[in-house]
This record gives C-alpha cells, sequence and structure tokens, in this order.
C-alpha cells in the first residue's frame, strides 16, 4: 500500500433505513468504536472474508464487550513491567490516537467542526434531513 493511501482520507456517503442506522450505532457502540470505524471495519471484513484486518488490530476485536483495554495491558505486560504510571501513559496514548482518528473523521464527514467561539468541538446540524 502506498504511502499517500495509508494518509488519504475520502469521505463516502450512503442512505439506509432508520433501522438499520440504529442497530448499526449500538452495535458499533457496543464494539467502542465510531460508526465510521464500524462501517469502514464491516466493509474490511466483508472484502477479507470476515477475517479481521491485519492493519487495524483494534478495530475488528474479537471481544463484543469491547474489553480492548484489558487486550492492551496483557500485550503491553507480555513484555516487561510496567508501573501504574507507565501503563496509564501506554494505554492513554493509544485513547488519544483512536480519538484524534475519529475527530479528524467527523470532520472530514463534516459532522463537527471546531468552534473557537465555543472552544470545543460541535455537531453540525444536518440540513438535508437525514
Amino acid at each position: 500500500m502506498s504511502e499517500s493511501v495509508e494518509t488519504t482520507r475520502k469521505s463516502v456517503k450512503t442512505y439506509l433505513p432508520e433501522y438499520q442506522k440504529d442497530e448499526w450505532r449500538s452495535h458499533a457502540e457496543a464494539l467502542g468504536m465510531s460508526q465510521s470505524e464500524f462501517v469502514r471495519t464491516m466493509v474490511q471484513a466483508g472484502r477479507n472474508g470476515f477475517e479481521p484486518a491485519d492493519e487495524e488490530p483494534g478495530s475488528a476485536s474479537a471481544d463484543p464487550r469491547g474489553n480492548d483495554l484489558e487486550s492492551r495491558v496483557l500485550e503491553l505486560l507480555s513484555t516487561d513491567t510496567y508501573s501504574w504510571d507507565e501503563l496509564l501513559e501506554a494505554v492513554s496514548d493509544d485513547i488519544e490516537a483512536r480519538l484524534e482518528e475519529a475527530l479528524s473523521e467527523l470532520q472530514e464527514e463534516n459532522r463537527i467542526r471546531y468552534s473557537g467561539r465555543h472552544g470545543g468541538y460541535t455537531v453540525i446540524e444536518d440540513t438535508d434531513g437525514d
């Protein structure tokens, strides 16, 4: 995969029944994913014959309860000993990266924006009724 493919993201929009969006939203929340991450992961799983994608180890978690934090802690501790503060820093970095990615995706999809006036991120109102 070329470097430009890895860093360049484009928005894809689809229309589906409200009940299906609600189901996807619930499933994404149960997995600890954003809706964008959920749809991307499910599409890739379908394209890969339902095998987890190697490039997104935290996204296609086999744990339906979303205990990815436990998996991450076990992964860290399998190679070294960590203090509480070191573990906290290691898992916080992962959360910060996931949050940054989610915010970037939502901004690219024009679903949120940063408002300096309001001092944070805000939802962009949907003007076309869906």
